[in-house]
């Protein structure tokens, strides 16, 4: 019955979301296509920016051109850089201040998938200000206009800069959960792949594989539709194309670019399609451990697609195809254990662990819990998972 429930749930979401505003962000790609921004934000009057970023960005200078370019065009601005990986509530709360301190009538998220979801949240809190972050959690909560967001990634993973989604940490529950609506998709996204030429080899490796584990989950769920496979076939291709030249080369302009597409195509695949238990999981890894997104993706994404078994050898050995790795015979379980093989290669090539560390058995009963009910009935998943089930891949990733 509960499975019955789970599907059900899921066809009502699948049918509603063909009635949803689904729009795309405006794009600016290529080498310094981050200095057409100042103009596109003039043009829309604004006449000041909250900047939504981290220390680390403001730490090595990486925003500076961008301030003077902004200057240039008498945009005022104020910077917040204390947003932290798994962005707080309180990050959220703190920016806010500062948006109406000064006045700002626009948002600009300048960093990797912390900064973007942060800001995402500042827009909510504007768009709803009776509302809390925990009182917009989950499906549809905000559904107001926000104020124009512009998203700058500066790394190759997360998608947020394609997605309805901001994924937000509560310092005092340990708890990370998303908020999910249409109106938080950036008005503006820049892919300017400059920004993302002195990324360290380790996040160009663990946010690649994020947007990896974007691709593969939307692919392989029920949620997908022609138009969100198109998206993760494309991904999925880049991204075994070009991760690993991105990480032991990160000047490769090209493969820095290819990325960037990946990791947004990826994104604009999962917005509508979601995730499943890889993300679940990771949530709660997050909250309680402060493990990097990407990180923890990257590490479960073999465990959990192994655990699934046959109901993903259909979609995983499409996959095993599309990037050459079926030899002529292949059955279809041979073709998607090959590509789950390959998922492992590339972790091993990009230095990511096989577990995590620092997980502590008292902790993985509530994990347990907060991973089951925010998967359960909402992902499309292929193959509905029980608590035991998430305890066992708990224990199979923990060191």
């Amino acid at each position: 019955m509960y499975k019955v429930y789970c599907r059900t749930f899921q066809g009502v979401m699948k049918t509603t979301s063909y009635f949803l505003p689904w729009k795309e962000p405006e794009l600016l790609e290529g080498e310094n296509s981050l200095y057409e921004l100042p103009l596109r934000i003039k043009s829309q009057n604004i006449e000041s920016v909250l900047i939504v970023t981290d220390q680390g960005i403001v730490s090595v200078g990486l925003i500076d051109e961008f301030l003077e370019a902004l200057r240039k065009e008498s945009i005022k601005f104020v910077v917040y850089d204390k947003t932290v990986p798994n962005p707080t509530i309180d990050n959220i709360e703190e920016a806010l201040k500062l948006y109406h301190s000064n006045n700002c009538s626009g948002i600009v998220a300048f960093g990797g998938g912390s900064p973007l979801d942060c800001a995402k949240g500042v827009g909510a809190r504007v768009a709803r200000p009776n509302k809390s972050i925990p009182q917009m959690k989950g499906i549809l909560k905000i559904l107001k206009k926000m104020p124009p967001l512009f998203a700058i990634p500066t790394t190759a993973g997360t998608g947020s800069e394609a997605t309805i989604a901001a994924v937000v940490s509560n310092s005092d529950t340990h708890e990370k959960y998303a908020l999910m609506d249409p109106s938080l998709l950036p008005h503006v996204a820049v892919l300017d792949p400059l920004l993302t030429v002195n990324l360290p080899p380790h996040i160009t490796a663990a946010t690649g594989i994020d947007a990896l584990t974007h691709a593969v989950e939307a692919y392989i769920g029920r949620g997908n539709t022609k138009e969100t496979k198109k998206y993760s076939i494309e991904a999925v291709k880049l991204i075994f194309e070009n991760l690993y030249v991105a990480y032991s080369n990160g000047t490769n302009i090209m493969a820095r670019k290819n990325m960037q597409k990946a990791a947004y195509l990826a994104g604009m695949a999962f917005t509508r399609a979601y995730v499943g238990y890889v993300h679940a999981i990771a949530h709660t890894l997050g909250g309680f451990y402060s493990v990097p997104h990407g990180l923890a993706n990257a590490v479960i994404l073999p465990y959990v697609l192994e655990y699934y078994g046959d109901s993903v050898y259909q979609p995983l050995s499409e996959l095993a195809d599309l990037v050459g790795l079926s030899q002529p015979g292949d059955t279809i379980e041979q073709k998607a254990r090959k590509f789950i093989d390959a998922i492992k290669e590339l972790n091993e090539r990009l230095e990511i662990p096989k577990k995590i560390s620092g997980i502590i058995d008292n902790d993985i009963s509530v994990m347990v819990d907060r991973a089951f009910k925010e998967a359960n009935p909402l992902y499309p998943v292929p193959k509905i998972l029980y608590k035991q089930d998430l305890n066992t891949l708990y224990q199979l990733i923990k060191e």
